[in-house]
């Protein structure tokens, strides 16, 4: 039993040439991804830029895209802060905006142990009452989510599931088949190029930054796999892998590693017409005119423009 599965893209999060948030272009991504297919939308992930972004503009976020989705398939919404008592005042505020779910990570600055991420989650459980799904990033919070403790959490009911971003196939591999026979756990992967192999393996679902990009081709990998066809999920992974080389056209050293990857998928919606500008969050830097000229060459490539 699942209550949450298949492709679930990180929504990015498009700024006007002021810096602002732009929500016509936040709507029209909006939309892009719902024509896409997905089976849910993860708002104020790390794809969106969240921790650059004010509490008055993660609320505007959420708003819009609450809006356009009005409902169509689940919200689910980060709630990423650095200790319990200020994930549970922002997971309450994001609920009341209309999230179906939440994402929380391990505490971060303040590094907790296994006991206190343990308490962490299940005080977080206990003061909402809405699905929780575990953010496994260690190259954000300095702490890998301890496999004992992610099942023992799934069988306590207390998360329904686990977002994995630790870049680690074995530990994911484990995971999936440690949480078989669990009701209403679903395992995601935030892996972009290696979906087949995740999906193969046992996984639910996908949460790709690149399903900004092309949301419909994760769509078509995600049921190739659910018909059982992997030499069709295969083939669509592997032009999906083609299109990933969007975030390596960054000249090494101009801009962060953020930077790089967020500001290609930005600047390859801006070339699709999906939003307006490429602009980043300050003080990240945007692409420039030779590392978007890179990115149309890979697009028009894969029949993406």
């Amino acid at each position: 039993m699942r209550q949450f599965t298949g492709v679930i893209p990180p929504v990015v999060t498009p700024r006007s040439a002021d810096g602002s948030i732009d929500t016509h272009s936040l709507t029209r991504v909006t939309k892009h991804l719902l024509e896409g297919g997905v089976h849910g939308l993860f708002v104020l992930g790390s794809s969106a830029e969240v921790p650059y972004m004010t509490n008055d503009e993660r609320e505007l976020v959420v708003t819009t895209i609450a809006g356009v989705n009005a409902g169509q398939v689940p919200l689910i919404v980060g709630a990423c802060e650095q200790t319990t008592n200020r994930v549970i005042e922002e997971g309450r505020k994001m609920v009341g905006l209309g999230a179906d779910a939440l994402v929380v990570t391990s505490p971060f600055y303040a590094i907790p142990n296994v006991q206190e991420t343990d308490t962490h989650f299940r005080s977080i459980h206990a003061a909402l009452d809405v699905p929780l799904f575990a953010y496994d990033v260690p190259v954000r919070t300095h702490f890998k989510l301890p496999l004992n403790l992610l099942i023992q959490l799934g069988r306590d009911q207390v998360i329904a599931g686990v977002k994995d971003s630790s870049g680690d196939d074995v530990s994911f591999r484990q995971l999936v088949l440690a949480a078989r026979g669990i009701d209403n756990f679903s395992i995601f992967t935030g892996h972009e190029v290696v979906v087949d192999g995740a999906l193969l393996g046992g996984a639910d679902g996908v949460v790709p930054g690149l399903g900004n990009v092309d949301p419909a081709g994760y769509r078509r990998l995600f049921d190739a796999a659910a018909d059982g066809d992997f030499v069709k999920a295969a083939a669509e992974q592997d032009r999906l892998a083609d299109v990933f080389n969007i975030v390596y056209t960054p000249t090494p050293g101009r801009v962060s590693g953020g930077a790089a990857g967020l500001g290609a998928f930005k600047t390859a919606l801006m070339l699709m017409g999906v939003i307006d500008t490429n602009i980043m969050s300050a003080p990240m830097l945007s692409l420039n005119d030779a590392e978007t000229a890179a990115i149309r060459t890979i697009l028009e490539r894969n029949g993406l423009i």
